[in-house]
């Protein structure tokens, strides 16, 4: 932008009620004195790339742009907390920002990741100014994005938590060396990273392994009833916050305060991992062609056109949900989510005793097991399965990867359906049934969905993992009794694939993905404390009377 078109406003500062200032920055069209607020409240820099790209191209089309750093971050007084205190300065950032001479009394919001976040948590506050919201890739609470239902999500911890100030996420990234697995392997976790500086907030989120008072004090959970804003939601199937996204939207489409807010609530659902969002950009085995791209900035505008100008450009009268169909690489809009013509089909697993490895004897089928013997293997945490592919939140180790190598190891398990004789369409939430015994009081279970190519190609779908002292509950955990079959249904997250015709569906069993989550250590400590670790045996059943199993979302 040159300053023919374009008024840029520095060191604004911006009251919290507890008398600190945030540092914010505006960017005005050339002409004109009043204008409808795109609004941002972020800890990665009001000088961000993507940000400044987007401002560039609304500032253009008639928005002022306002970017404020979070409490503590770069330019803004105070200490960061993450998460903690930005319901209460979002609220206030807007109530400042909605006063201001230069705002004609409308704001909408935007950022992704952690500034998605800081959109959805202000949101029950209903500030009278704020009338859209557009959350790219976030999360309801950080129990489901630092920690994935009680288990430590360890890349991202380790990662995120300690930016200084005024330090970027990339180059934090640079400074740790992201593939260096010394780091995820240190133990015990409440003290791994104490050599790095003093990193209180890692240490709460060790300690606090239940869902308790300490997240719930961030968390969207309880309060989609008090809010009233439209929201339009971004994510991809290979993000690590899809899953987290995606609860934010069926929970702000059931139970908003008002109908505007339910019925023009949006969603949409691309080919993308975290990093990813809008582009098509190689980061995987397969590639989803160039319709995989999106002008991001520019559906973005339709959204703030409508809901702050009034402009009725069509978007209000589109399907609310807009899915990519991986495999088939095609767009589709569709009516809710999950789809209403979902036929939910139960895909078993079989086997002789040896499902172990990709040469094992590990089958799926629609059939129910009979008497077949149980699978085992051992599960040792010095020797964690890697993380290869789905929806970590780091380029090196997430989306479409090619699963064969992790495959061969004999603490895999292996089932694979017979070639498709039609092309098969799963799309929607993917579970697992898994009847499984230990020889420990506590340990891990996980699995992952792979699409397998004629050519043997395994590529990654999506993936789940279950703690078991969490099996029944978040908030009072129970160790299991060794030797005991227990049930065990947990999410594999949600996906859209195009099973070809000629293709297979394979499922991977194991303990552990390491080191997208911590390793369960198997001892039944508390997590994170200790450093103590023993192996398990692990025993998968699969007979008329355990019939492990696969949940798919088949679209007919």
């Amino acid at each position: 932008m040159t300053e023919r078109d374009v008024r840029i406003k520095l060191d604004l500062q911006v009251p919290m009620r507890d008398g600190t200032n945030l540092y914010a920055m505006a960017h005005f069209p050339a002409q004109g004195e009043r204008f409808p607020v795109l609004l941002i409240l972020s800890p990665y820099s009001t000088q961000h790339p993507r940000y400044l790209g987007w401002a560039d191209r609304w500032v253009r089309a008639g928005y002022a742009i306002v970017q404020v750093d979070c409490r503590g971050r770069f330019e803004s007084e105070g200490v960061w907390r993450p998460y903690v205190d930005e319901a209460q300065d979002g609220y206030d950032t807007q109530q400042w920002v909605g006063a201001q001479a230069w705002c004609d009394g409308t704001i909408g919001m935007f950022g992704q990741s952690y500034p998605g976040f800081t959109q959805i948590l202000p949101a029950p506050y209903r500030s009278p100014y704020v009338k859209a919201l557009v959350p790219v890739a976030h999360q309801e609470d950080c129990y489901g994005h630092l920690r994935y239902n009680g288990v430590l999500q360890l890349q991202n911890s380790v990662n995120f938590l300690h930016l200084g100030k005024r330090m970027m996420l990339s180059a934090l990234n640079q400074h740790l060396g992201l593939i260096d697995m010394n780091v995820y392997r240190r133990l015990p976790l409440l003290t791994a990273i104490d050599d790095l500086g003093e990193r209180p907030f890692y240490r709460e989120l060790i300690r606090h392994n239940n869902f308790d008072e300490f997240w719930a004090s961030f968390s969207m959970k309880g309060k989609y009833s008090e809010v009233e804003t439209p929201a339009y939601f971004i994510t991809g199937w290979y993000d690590n916050l899809c899953d987290e996204t995606i609860k934010v939207y069926t929970q702000w489409k059931r139970e908003a305060r008002t109908p505007e807010a339910r019925q023009t609530t949006r969603l949409l659902v691309g080919p993308w991992t975290h990093s990813t969002i809008a582009t098509s950009t190689p980061f995987g085995d397969v590639e989803f062609g160039p319709t995989a791209t999106m002008d991001m900035a520019g559906e973005q505008l339709r959204w703030y056109d409508r809901r702050l100008r009034s402009i009725d450009n069509g978007i209000d009268a589109e399907p609310p949900v807009r899915i990519f169909v991986m495999g088939a690489n095609i767009w589709r809009s569709e009516n809710e989510w999950p789809l209403a013509r979902t036929q939910y089909t139960p895909f078993y697993l079989h086997g002789n005793g040896r499902a172990n490895s990709l040469f094992g004897d590990g089958t799926l089928s629609a059939t129910a097991p009979a008497n077949e013997p149980v699978d085992t293997f051992t599960y040792d945490p010095n020797e964690p399965v890697p993380t290869q592919g789905g929806q970590s939140m780091f380029i090196e180790n997430t989306g479409p990867k090619d699963r064969r190598a992790i495959e061969r190891r004999d603490d895999v398990l292996v089932y694979t359906s017979a070639p498709l004789d039609a092309d098969l369409e799963v799309t929607g939430p993917v579970a697992l049934t898994l009847c499984a015994e230990s020889s420990a009081t506590d340990t891990d279970f996980t699995a992952t969905l792979v699409d397998v190519y004629p050519s043997g190609l395994a590529i990654h779908l999506c993936e789940g993992i279950v703690r078991a002292r969490f099996r029944e509950s978040y908030t009072a955990p129970t160790l299991i009794e060794p030797g005991r079959v227990y049930e065990y249904t947990f999410s594999l997250w949600e996906t859209s694939n195009l099973f070809k015709a000629g293709h297979r569906i394979r499922l991977e069993v194991s303990s552990s993905n390491f080191p997208r989550f911590d390793r369960n250590l198997n001892t039944g400590h508390t997590p994170g404390l200790d450093a103590e670790m023993q192996t398990a045996q692990q025993t998968i059943y699969h007979d008329s009377s355990h019939a492990s199993r696969l949940i798919l979302p088949v679209i007919p």
